[in-house]
């Protein structure tokens, strides 16, 4: 796989609006040093990367898309290699998607996607020569990294391209049979129909994420309340109100259990976002007031100005608005 740290941190320091002089100043670094390894021309250290991570607040994502000498050596004999597939290069592969995805709650889509993107295409074109005891859980990570991408591509509105990828990301799980997977993927095909402004795909896509076999039940849960939100629009208040009800049966088995990996995010807490937009979309507006707000409150320090909150922002200032 392709060490893509240059692109994203040149980009962040773009998007924090530093040049690479102004960085290499504040940082105490060779202009010309960091140019070059800004640029793909010199391999950056974990001091350097840790550096930039506390001077654009990323909370050590950065040093996470560095890989450390060890998985550095799998991945190059994995790639050359995929026939050869070992536990420890799929290992190297998801902890790389991992702090990608943790740079997605810190950062622009549109800083992020260029190097997802290139590192899906890897990992795809890995799992096509892979053999072996751990081709699945290989064909796992390429559809959550598919998906990832998907997600990325639907938050910046190129729909077209988000689609497409979430299809894939979905026939990749399928062919695992990973429910969490196809879930999570149906999940922001639903999100990409709410930007849409359809609420129509929006009862559609999260009602078929809710009820793919082997969704977890905090994927469950959230994807009722959404698709509830896409019927109450639509006039069919009765069957979002089941759809509600169902929704909170789930609430206890949901608490009780971890959050998939596949969608670490989706804690009570999250979920209370999701019952205001539930509650929002059958006209309850001081419930959702007080859902949304609880839910944003709730979210880790880290999560609270990710880039995608803005729509639950919004939502709460209609909710207030209304009430």
């Amino acid at each position: 796989m392709r060490d893509e740290f240059a692109d994203v941190a040149r980009r962040a320091l773009r998007e924090r609006g530093y040049s690479i002089r102004a960085a290499a100043r504040t940082l105490n670094y060779d202009p010309a040093f960091l140019s070059r390894v800004l640029n793909g021309r010199q391999r950056a250290s974990p001091r350097l990367a840790r550096a930039l991570d506390d001077l654009l607040g990323t909370g050590g994502v950065l040093v996470g898309t560095l890989p450390g000498e060890d998985d550095r050596a799998r991945l190059a004999r994995g790639t050359a290699n995929p026939s050869r597939l070992d536990g420890g290069t799929v290992d190297a592969i998801a902890g790389v998607l991992a702090a990608y995805r943790r740079l997605d709650d810190t950062l622009p889509p549109r800083s992020v996607i260029p190097a997802v993107l290139a590192q899906t295409k890897e990992v795809v074109r890995l799992l096509k020569g892979a053999r072996g005891p751990h081709r699945d859980r290989l064909a796992e990570t390429a559809s959550e990294f598919v998906q990832f991408a998907g997600w990325l591509f639907a938050q910046e509105r190129q729909d077209r391209e988000a689609v497409r990828l979430l299809g894939k990301a979905v026939e990749l799980a399928d062919d695992t049979g990973n429910g969490t997977l196809a879930a999570q993927a149906l999940n922001f095909r639903g999100y990409l129909a709410r930007q849409q402004g359809s609420a129509q795909g929006v009862a559609r896509w999260y009602s078929a994420a809710a009820f793919t076999p082997g969704a977890h039940p905090a994927q469950r849960l959230g994807d009722l309340l959404q698709a509830a939100a896409g019927l109450a629009e639509l006039g069919s208040r009765d069957d979002a109100l089941r759809l509600v009800e169902h929704a909170e049966r789930l609430t206890d088995e949901a608490a009780a259990l971890p959050p998939p990996d596949t969608a670490y995010w989706l804690t009570p807490e999250f979920n209370r976002l999701n019952m205001g937009l539930a509650s929002l979309g059958l006209g309850r507006y001081a419930d959702a007031v007080d859902h949304i707000t609880a839910g944003l409150s709730g979210l880790p320090e880290e999560l609270r100005s990710a880039p995608w909150t803005w729509e639950h922002r919004a939502a709460l200032r209609r909710a207030k608005e209304a009430r």
